[in-house]
């Protein structure tokens, strides 16, 4: 049985155990919610200030171009593109999550416009906005929205579908799909591929150009640590450059936005999904975020970042699968992240038949930060736990089961204060 000490002598031997330091995390809080908000990265209060206080303050609109805040979509996706498989001039940094999958949807969806199918297909279990968009999407277009569950695919796949529309990395469970199978069987059948990498970019080596995928699109407030609403991603495969429609064709999707011509004319490639005016101000934090993740390039100089993040994530889910499983035997708490490693993310769920919420509030109070996810007719609520290595450790795994034993053990979950429903869980 892993001991405290075990897992201090794995900390004193992690060699990314220095990328640490380049958060600001409160003394005494063990953060296992890196998968709904990442950290504050140090660099981000100064480097916000800066863009205020002197590229704002003092640059004023001179800062478009001395401080190239003009390029900065694109220079922030070329550093999204080094952690989810994607090449130099393929992904922007822009909007938010909801809106890019409303563009890379439509942009599917119209090239699928005169091949007779009427499909598109998700699972049941996507994350919620996936699906209000594809269902509004899908009203408008006169197409039809079909939700399967997991284990469906890839039979469901066949000369009707259009699109298959799935979240790499499941919000509540952490399962993951295989991205490279699922989508050369979608592209058997005949049907594009739309990724949401919400949950996988900055946690899991992604793949994208190998995986042949079309459309993806992921957020920068997660595993990226951009801060709260931080501005999400697009990419698209460079084969559809030039075909594919952008709905939002704001100005600064234009080919020449300063040209101010009464028609729009796309930019070429992945640059036509910028719509309006860029928000300097976010960017700049997310910038110092994709800053952190990046780092762990210099542990891995061959295979990049990823490898090196994805190997002590292993670890931690493994050490924490292993712990709750010995010390919160028969307290009624179900594992439901895969164990393979190459079907897990880097996150834990467990479901539990009561209190799973007043569980996490309990946790939460004693500085253990983990999150709840209702559950459904399907699965019981879920307790959900994300581990961010760039600034997790072994002990902190040790400490947040310990302290997940006592509030079990002494009932404290039951108190009424922790059973009382906040308006975000």
């Amino acid at each position: 049985m892993m001991t405290l000490d075990d897992c201090c002598a794995l900390d004193a031997q992690d060699p990314l155990r220095a990328l640490r330091d380049q958060f600001i995390l409160p003394e005494g809080v063990l953060y296992l919610d890196g998968n709904s908000l990442g950290v504050l990265p140090k660099a981000a209060p100064a480097r916000i200030a800066e863009v205020v206080t002197k590229e704002w303050g003092e640059g004023l609109i001179r800062s478009w171009n001395t401080a190239s805040w003009f390029d900065l979509p694109q220079r922030l996706g070329d550093k999204v593109a080094r952690l989810i498989g994607a090449a130099p001039g393929e992904v922007v940094c822009t909007d938010s999550t909801s809106v890019n999958l409303y563009k890379v949807l439509f942009a599917a969806l119209s090239q699928q416009k005169d091949s007779g199918r009427k499909l598109v297909v998700s699972e049941r279990s996507n994350f919620p906005t996936d699906l209000y968009i594809a269902e509004s999407l899908c009203r408008e277009r006169g197409f039809t929205l079909k939700l399967i569950d997991a284990s469906e695919l890839p039979a469901v796949l066949n000369e009707e579908v259009a699109v298959l529309m799935l979240t790499h990395v499941n919000y509540r469970t952490g399962a993951m799909h295989d991205m490279k199978a699922i989508t050369a069987a979608a592209h058997a059948a005949g049907a594009l591929t739309v990724w949401d990498l919400a949950h996988s970019a900055g946690a899991v080596p992604v793949a994208l150009n190998d995986s042949n995928a079309d459309y993806a699109i992921g957020c920068g407030y997660k595993y990226l640590n951009g801060g709260p609403g931080a501005p999400a991603f697009a990419w698209v495969n460079t084969r559809h450059a030039g075909q594919f429609e952008q709905p939002l064709s704001g100005w600064w999707g234009h080919a020449a936005p300063f040209e101010f011509t009464p028609h729009y004319r796309p930019a070429p490639g992945v640059g036509r999904y910028l719509c309006g005016t860029q928000p300097i101000i976010a960017l700049a934090g997310l910038e110092c975020g994709l800053d952190t993740v990046l780092a762990a390039e210099a542990f891995n100089k061959d295979q990049g970042a990823m490898a090196a993040l994805r190997t002590k994530s292993l670890a931690l889910t493994d050490l924490f699968i292993a712990l709750v499983e010995e010390r919160c035997a028969n307290q009624g708490l179900s594992l439901i992240t895969p164990r393979d490693h190459a079907k897990r993310g880097s996150q834990v769920c467990l479901s539990r038949e009561e209190g799973a919420y007043a569980i996490v509030q309990a946790l939460i109070a004693r500085d253990v930060i983990g999150d709840y996810r209702a559950g459904d007719s399907q699965m019981p609520d879920i307790l959900r736990f994300g581990f961010t290595p760039l600034y997790l450790g072994f002990e902190d795994v040790w400490n947040s089961v310990e302290h997940l034993v006592q509030v079990l053990e002494s009932g404290e979950w039951k108190r009424e204060e922790f059973n009382r429903k906040n308006a975000v869980t």
